[in-house]
C-alpha cells in the first residue's frame, strides 16, 4: 500500500468512522470550533505581522496605519482582537462542559488541555501588549512587575524580561516574537490533545463508559459540527462589523504615557476572575500564588476526582454544585471590571474564597461517594 493511500486509510479512520457516544450534545461541538478559531487566528495574526512594527516608536502608529491605509486591515485588526474573545468564550465553555460532566477522568487529555489554555493565557496577553497604547503598557508594566514578588531572583527576573530597568523597546520586541510563535506552540498541544482524545474516546453525557452504544462521527457528529460553526461564526461576523470595539478599553486608543498612569488598570474580560482574586490578597507574594494557583489547580483534578463510579445522587449534587461554581466565576469577572474601592474589595474576597473553596467541596463529594455508595 502506498504511503498517500496509508494517510487517507488514517484520516478516514480517525475522523469518519470514528466511533463516537450516541448521547453526545451540542456541548461536544466546542472542541472542533476552538480548533476553527486558532486557525482564524493565525491567518489573521500572519497577515497584521506584515505589517506591525515591533518598536515603541512606531508600534501605535503601525496599528493606526493597518486600520486606515492597507486594504481591509481594519477588518483584519478587528477579526484578531475580537477572535481572542471569542476563543476564550468557547475555551471556558468547553473546560467547563468537561468540568460538568467529570472529563477529567481521562487524565492525559485533561492535562494537555489545561496546557493549551496556559499557553493561550499568555499569547493573549502579550498580544494585548503589542499595541503599545496606555492600557498595553500599564498591564505590562503591572503584571511583569507581580515575578519580583519571589524571593531572591524576583527583582533580576523582571529586568531580565524587561531588557532593562523598565518596560521599554527590548520588552516590545521580546513580547512580539513570543506572541508570534506560542501559537504554533499551541498548534503543537492541540494534536497532542487529540492524540489523547483518540486514545480513550469522548466522554458522554450518560456517563457510559461501554463500547456498544457508539456511531460513526461522519455524519452524525461532522453535521451538528458544521451547524455550531455556522451560528457562532455569524455571531462573529456581527460583533465585528455591528460592534467591533466592544471588548476594547478605551484608554488603549491613547499611546502609552510612561508619565501617566491609568485611573482603572484592568486585563481583558476572560482575565478578570483572575484578577479579582490577585486584587483580593493584602500580600503581594499571597496575590501572586493565589493568580496562579487559581489556573494551576486545574491539573490537581484528575489526581484527585479519578473514580469511574458516579452514583445517582452524587450527579444531581455536583450538578448544582457546579451551576454554583460558574455563578460564582462570573461575579469574579465583573468584580475584576470595577474600581478597586469597597464595596468591591470585601465581595471579592469572599467570591476568591468560594472559588477556591468550590474545588475542596469537589473533592470532598468524591470522598463521601466512596463512603456511602460504593
Amino acid at each position: 500500500m502506498r504511503k498517500e493511500d496509508k494517510l487517507i486509510n488514517i484520516i478516514s479512520n480517525s475522523l469518519v468512522d470514528l466511533p463516537s457516544p450516541s448521547s453526545l450534545s451540542y456541548f461536544w461541538n466546542f472542541g472542533s470550533l476552538l480548533g476553527v478559531f486558532l486557525g482564524i487566528q493565525i491567518f489573521s495574526g500572519l497577515f497584521l505581522a506584515f505589517h506591525f512594527s515591533g518598536d515603541i516608536n512606531l508600534s501605535f502608529d503601525s496599528i493606526i496605519h493597518m486600520m486606515r491605509d492597507v486594504n481591509y486591515g481594519w477588518f483584519l485588526r478587528v477579526i484578531h482582537a475580537n477572535g481572542a474573545s471569542m476563543f476564550f468564550l468557547l475555551m471556558y465553555i468547553h473546560m467547563g462542559r468537561g468540568l460538568y460532566y467529570g472529563s477529567y477522568r481521562f487524565k492525559k487529555t485533561w492535562l494537555s488541555g489545561t496546557t493549551i489554555l496556559l499557553l493561550s493565557m499568555a499569547t493573549a496577553f502579550l498580544g494585548y501588549v503589542l499595541p503599545w497604547g496606555q492600557m498595553s503598557f500599564w498591564a505590562a508594566t503591572v503584571i511583569t512587575n507581580l515575578l519580583s514578588a519571589i524571593p531572591y531572583i524576583g527583582v533580576m527576573m523582571v529586568e531580565w524580561i524587561w531588557g532593562g530597568f523598565a518596560v521599554g523597546n527590548p520588552t516590545l520586541t521580546r513580547f512580539f516574537s513570543f506572541h508570534f510563535i506560542l501559537p504554533f506552540v499551541i498548534m503543537f498541544m492541540v494534536v497532542l490533545h487529540l492524540f489523547f482524545l483518540h486514545e480513550t474516546g469522548s466522554g458522554n453525557p450518560v456517563g457510559a463508559s461501554s463500547d456498544c452504544d457508539k456511531i460513526n462521527f461522519h455524519p452524525y457528529y461532522s453535521i451538528k459540527d458544521l451547524y455550531g460553526f455556522a451560528f457562532f461564526f455569524i455571531l462573529f461576523l456581527m460583533i465585528c462589523i455591528m460592534t467591533p470595539y466592544i471588548f476594547m478599553d478605551v484608554e488603549n486608543f491613547i499611546s502609552s504615557d510612561p508619565l501617566v498612569t491609568p485611573v482603572h488598570i484592568q486585563p481583558e474580560w476572560y482575565f478578570l476572575f483572575a484578577y479579582t482574586i490577585l486584587r483580593s490578597v493584602p500580600s503581594k507574594i499571597g496575590g501572586v500564588v493565589a493568580l496562579v494557583m487559581s489556573v494551576i489547580i486545574l491539573y490537581f483534578l484528575p489526581f484527585f476526582m479519578y473514580q469511574k463510579f458516579r452514583s445517582t445522587y452524587f450527579y444531581y449534587l455536583m450538578k448544582y454544585i457546579f451551576w454554583i461554581f460558574f455563578i460564582n466565576w462570573l461575579l469574579l469577572t465583573w468584580i475584576g471590571a470595577c474600581i478597586v474601592e469597597m464595596p468591591y474589595m470585601g465581595i471579592g474576597i469572599i467570591f476568591s474564597i468560594v472559588y477556591f473553596f468550590m474545588y475542596i467541596i469537589f473533592w470532598l463529594m468524591y470522598n463521601i461517594q466512596d463512603i456511602f455508595f460504593v
